[in-house]
């Protein structure tokens, strides 16, 4: 029987006659008719519970992932607001521990000024007397007078308190900024002396 096309997407039942020279037997083979179906949709139809079963896995693993990331974004974020806490914490700690360490060290600094605008004083006052010998009683009562100024100058920077003290500094500074400026330029110029 010879092969006709079809239009209808199915094939035709075929008969199959076959021979063996062994035996004269005849074997009659029958097809049945089937749908034309290609290789491809073949294997779709065959594998199509093992991808929709693949496919349902994949996205099972797909949103575990991004639950996966989403819980290391919120640990990362939970870190993260932890060590800025510590590191607050610890900053807020630092910074005590230093304005507690410079107003000791302030303070310490004031007594020491004081105690060597006192020092000085009694120096200056000591020396009046022989100052008045050899240059004249003028400049004793010169030395006298600035010794009682370097006194009175220790007692108030005894008295003031820091606060009170930078206070004034910036007052005088705004009064006279020139002033201030030559006097900066000569306390550097002397320390850059004393520390070479």
């Amino acid at each position: 029987m010879a092969d006709t096309p079809n239009t209808t997407g199915t094939t035709p039942a075929t008969t199959a006659t076959t021979t063996t020279p062994t035996t004269a037997k005849t074997a009659t083979a029958t097809t049945a008719p089937s749908t034309a179906t290609t290789g491809a949709e073949a294997g779709t139809a065959s594998t199509s519970p093992r991808t929709s079963e693949a496919k349902s896995r994949f996205s099972a693993a797909l949103d575990e992932a991004k639950a996966g990331a989403a819980a290391l974004g919120d640990e990362a974020k939970a870190r993260g607001r932890e060590y800025r806490e510590q590191a607050r914490a610890r900053g807020e700690g630092y910074g005590t521990s230093a304005k507690t360490k410079a107003s000791e060290l302030s303070v310490e600094g004031k007594h020491k000024a004081s105690e060597a605008l006192s020092g000085l004083s009694r120096v200056i006052d000591d020396n009046a007397a022989t100052l008045d010998e050899k240059l004249g009683p003028k400049y004793g009562d010169y030395a006298r007078s600035a010794s009682r100024t370097l006194q009175e100058n220790a007692r108030k920077l005894d008295e003031k308190s820091i606060e009170e003290l930078s206070e004034e500094a910036r007052e005088s500074i705004r009064r006279s900024p020139a002033t201030a400026v030559g006097l900066a330029a000569v306390a550097g110029f002397f320390f850059a002396r004393l520390f070479r």
